[in-house]
């Protein structure tokens, strides 16, 4: 359209829609094709207040609560698997997340905060390829400490680290979106 003044999304495609004769699906299609090239920049009203605010807020920090819900369930099917033999199996999956991807994902998250930085197959494969890297370090670490390379020690230490850069790819994100790009 050619103008900078802000209008809201459902503003731009009526009148993109107009073009269209009324197909509000061409205008749709139009608007994410233009969004995708970035000749369309869409800004949100009402960003969070503080980052209390940006971590009530879903459709920010999903990803967020999704990693400690995940944190949380693996623990619980760790400690519980003994008592509950079906859960064994939840185990070996949950804890194949924890160990393959939570720490790469959550230390990627923390490095590169803004979507546009990464492609998600790039967000992915980084993830998987960084938890490969850092859990044998966690792993070297322990092992030169009184505790020792066991269950506890292991499931302690990846659970820290992966909370910790939870927290810091959450801080990281808020500030982006205070600042802005």
């Amino acid at each position: 359209m050619g103008s900078t003044k802000r209008i809201t999304l459902e503003e731009y495609v009526e009148r993109v829609a107009k073009r269209y004769r009324g197909d509000r699906y061409r205008a749709l299609q139009e608007v994410y094709s233009r969004w995708l090239r970035g000749e369309l920049k869409l800004v949100d009203p009402n960003p969070p207040r503080d980052y209390v605010h940006y971590l009530s807020r879903l459709d920010y920090s999903l990803w967020f609560w999704t990693v400690m819900f995940l944190v949380s369930l693996t623990l619980t099917s760790i400690a519980f698997s003994y008592a509950i033999p079906v859960l064994r199996y939840l185990r070996y999956v949950l804890g194949s997340i924890f160990v393959l991807y939570l720490p790469g994902a959550t230390l990627i998250e923390a490095l590169y905060p803004r979507e546009e930085d990464l492609s998600p197959l790039e967000r992915l494969a980084l993830s998987i390829g960084l938890s490969l890297a850092v859990v044998p370090l966690i792993g070297l670490i322990l092992n030169y400490t009184p505790w020792g390379i066991r269950l506890v020690p292991i499931v302690v230490s990846l659970t820290i680290f992966t909370v910790i850069m939870s927290i810091i790819a959450s801080w990281r994100k808020y500030l982006e979106v205070k600042h802005g790009p």
